[in-house]
């Protein structure tokens, strides 16, 4: 048994956010660990967490990641 790929998903639009998590669960080595609306969040989130991967909204409002 493989190790899960874990992930991300950090986005201010809900909608964005839920239609990304159903495209992951296509994916069944891919583990969604959590997901975050703003900067404040995702940093943390990646701090407690330490994903494998994330995905980014580069333009998060509140928080420019550019």
């Amino acid at each position: 048994m493989s190790k899960k790929t874990t992930c991300l998903i950090i986005d201010d639009e809900k909608l964005a956010r839920e239609l990304l998590t159903e495209f992951l669960e296509s994916f069944p080595d891919i583990e969604l660990a959590g997901e975050a609306s703003n900067g404040t969040d995702a940093v943390a989130l990646i701090d407690k967490l330490k994903p494998d991967l994330i995905f980014l909204d580069v333009q998060n409002a509140g928080h420019d990641w550019v």
